[in-house]
C-alpha cells in the first residue's frame, strides 16, 4: 500500500466512524473538512472503497429511502450505495489512531491525523505533536544551513522565495509550541482537577482551580483570539 492510499484509507475510516454516508458525501467531505484531498478523484476513492469492503472495515448497504431506490431503478440508474463502519473497521481505525511514528509527522499523513485529533487520546496527540515539531526543526536546520551557503548565488527573487518558505516553517514551529503546551497545561490540570486525589488538586478559589477545563479526552486547543494557524499541509512548508 502506498502512503498516499493509505492516508486516503484512513480518512475514510474516520469519516464513516462519524456517520454511515455514501461515495458523493465521502467525497465533499474529504475535499471541504480535509483539503489535503482536493486533488483525489472519484476514481481513486472508490477502490479505496472496495479494498475496505473486501478487509471487512465497511459494508456496503443500499440508500435509506425506498422510493429513491425505486426512482433509479425505473430509470435505469443504480441506487446509492451507503458505506457503514463495521465492529472491525471501527477497531482498526482505532489501531490506526494509537499509531505515532515517523509517517504521523508527515505532512500529509500529520494533516489527516490532526483533522482527527478530536478522536485521539491526548497522549497519542502529544507524541504527534512532539514528532512533528521535531521533524520541522530538522527541516528548518537544514534550509537555514543550505541558505547560508547558497545566498550568495541566489537572485533576489529565489533569496525571497527561501525566506518564505522559512518563515513557513518556523510560523507552524511557533503554533506546535502553543498546541503541546496547550496539551500539557489540560493534563496538569486533569490531574488537580475535581477528579484527582484532594492532596493534588488546586485550592479551591485558586486562579488555577477558576481556568478553564480543556482537559478532556478529545479537548485541548489553546484558547486565544487573532492568530491563524498554518496549514500542515502548505506546500511551502516543505
Amino acid at each position: 500500500m502506498s502512503r498516499r492510499s493509505g492516508i486516503l484509507e484512513f480518512a475514510v475510516l474516520g469519516l464513516l466512524r462519524e456517520a454511515p454516508m455514501h461515495g458523493y458525501e465521502l467525497r465533499k467531505r474529504l475535499n471541504t473538512s480535509l483539503g489535503i484531498f482536493r486533488a483525489f478523484s472519484y476514481g481513486t476513492l472508490y477502490p479505496c472503497l472496495k479494498t475496505l469492503v473486501a478487509n471487512g472495515w465497511l459494508i456496503e448497504e443500499p440508500g435509506s429511502a425506498p422510493e429513491d431506490a425505486l426512482a433509479a431503478s425505473l430509470a435505469g440508474r443504480r441506487a446509492k450505495i451507503v458505506y457503514r463502519l463495521t465492529a472491525e473497521g471501527k477497531e482498526h481505525f482505532e489501531e490506526l489512531l494509537s499509531h505515532t511514528g515517523p509517517d504521523s509527522w508527515e505532512d500529509e499523513h500529520f494533516a489527516a491525523r490532526f483533522a482527527f485529533f478530536g478522536q485521539t487520546e491526548r497522549e497519542v496527540r502529544m507524541r504527534v505533536l512532539e514528532g512533528r515539531r521535531s521533524r520541522l526543526e530538522e527541516r528548518l536546520e537544514k534550509m537555514r544551513a543550505s541558505l547560508a551557503r547558497t545566498r550568495e548565488r541566489l537572485d533576489d527573487y529565489t533569496l525571497e522565495l527561501q525566506r518564505h518558505g522559512m518563515e513557513s516553517v518556523e510560523r507552524e514551529v511557533r503554533w506546535l509550541n502553543e498546541l503541546i503546551e496547550s496539551e500539557r497545561a489540560g493534563r496538569d490540570q486533569r490531574r488537580t482537577g475535581p477528579g484527582a486525589p484532594e492532596a493534588d488538586r488546586a485550592p479551591e478559589g485558586s486562579a488555577d482551580a477558576q481556568q478553564d477545563d480543556t482537559s478532556g479526552e478529545t479537548g485541548g486547543l489553546p484558547r486565544h483570539g487573532g492568530s491563524t494557524r498554518p496549514d500542515p499541509s502548505d506546500d511551502t512548508a516543505k
